[in-house]
């Protein structure tokens, strides 16, 4: 029986562990009988620890944003590779690291986020770990912590990561251009749309207040006097913003409290004329998967303003002026068919650079990943000897 292990970060609910949750989710489908496994490296270190980052990264986020933000860019991107420097948290994750993977026995490790992933790529070059380990990129971009050498795969989430880590002759792993994995729940559209032509008030998904965090309250108040959209409010665990907007007893405005089905998120993509939120990876991922255009009324400092640099210059989302008026600024836009057909060819674009778009070639992949050691051998070698025969 397989053991597959995935390492997202932290325990609260977040884009490292919705992608590790879709791929798990591919994996028991079609390995049944395979022993799927998701753990937090730095929960299991310290529990301590993990709620005091946890505790502490929301509130520097909320109240010291801008610092958050120079701190993020400065530690994330310091032009030399993390796993070639000393870092002094080092010996603790490493230790318990191994201890995990003796007592684990994995035979295939995907990582979602950059802790995890640094850490097996030292063990990876000492000779420490030898299963397969797998980087799954959960941002539009690719930054300086993530272990890049002795990985065996990146799944990646732009032709222009892949073209980065192509550049690195010490980045050996197969480089492919996946996406941002996205649950299968998440269905693909059976057609390309634009703005759904519907007998009704378009229907805009209104993201961003999952944590408190980001949610302009000046938008919100736009809304009452805004009933030419029916607005559904995405309040995530926000009860507060559940209930005020709950009180407002608007007809035009419907909030909900975190989705947990991804069944009815699926359904209300599909009820969906455009989404205005916030550039977390999965969110935009999965927006991208339903054709929906996307509206960016904020973004929250380090990962969301690094995203949002990516995906704008490739018209994929477009960024919500502030001080002007919500309404009309989605109404200019979805009616406008040059700047629809404009949205609807940048998401062609970006789905051509995908080179694993199904989930039969990610699993493709996975299942040449679990191949057991002396097939992988033969496999190379019969490679080896075709490439010979025909030089000659």
């Amino acid at each position: 029986m397989k053991k597959i292990l995935f390492f997202p970060h932290l325990q609260m609910q977040s884009g490292h562990h919705q992608a590790a949750e879709a791929l798990m989710d591919l994996i028991q489908q079609r390995y049944p009988e395979a022993e799927v496994k998701k753990i937090d490296l730095l929960s299991e270190t310290n529990k301590l620890l993990e709620r005091v980052i946890t505790t502490g990264y929301l509130q520097w986020i909320k109240f010291a944003p801008r610092l958050y933000s120079k701190t993020y860019k400065k530690l994330y991107f310091s032009q030399e590779p993390i796993d070639e420097q000393y870092i002094w948290h080092q010996p603790l994750f490493l230790h318990k690291l191994k201890r995990m993977l003796k007592e684990e026995q994995p035979d295939l490790i995907f990582c979602t986020h950059s802790l995890p992933s640094c850490m097996l790529s030292k063990l990876k070059l000492s000779g420490q770990c030898q299963v397969p380990v797998v980087n799954v990129y959960t941002d539009f971009f690719v930054h300086d912590y993530w272990g890049h050498r002795g990985i065996d795969a990146h799944f990646l989430p732009t032709l222009e990561a892949k073209e980065q880590l192509a550049k690195d002759p010490n980045v050996p792993g197969k480089l492919m251009v996946t996406g941002i994995p996205v649950h299968r729940k998440i269905t693909r559209p059976d057609s390309k749309t634009g703005l759904r032509q519907k007998p009704r008030k378009p229907v805009i998904l209104l993201a961003g207040g999952n944590s408190g965090l980001g949610c302009p309250s000046r938008m919100l108040q736009e809304l009452d006097e805004a009933a030419d959209f029916q607005f559904v409010v995405l309040c995530g665990h926000n009860e507060r913003l559940y209930q005020k907007i709950n009180s407002w007893n608007l007809p035009h405005i419907r909030p909900l409290t975190y989705v947990t089905s991804r069944e009815e998120m699926n359904a209300l993509y599909e009820a969906a004329d455009a989404m205005v939120t916030k550039p977390g990876g999965v969110t935009v991922s999965e927006a991208l998967r339903k054709r929906i255009p996307m509206f960016i009324h904020s973004a929250l400092p380090g990962q969301e303003e690094m995203n949002l640099e990516s995906l704008i210059p490739k018209g994929l989302v477009k960024q919500l002026v502030p001080g002007q008026s919500l309404v009309d600024q989605l109404k200019e836009t979805l009616t406008d068919e040059q700047q629809m057909e404009s949205w609807n060819n940048a998401m062609d674009v970006y789905a051509a650079e995908l080179t694993t778009q199904t989930d039969e070639q990610i699993l493709k992949v996975i299942e040449e990943l679990l191949a057991p050691a002396e097939e992988k051998v033969h496999n190379k070698a019969t490679s080896l000897k075709r490439k010979s025969v025909t030089a000659t």
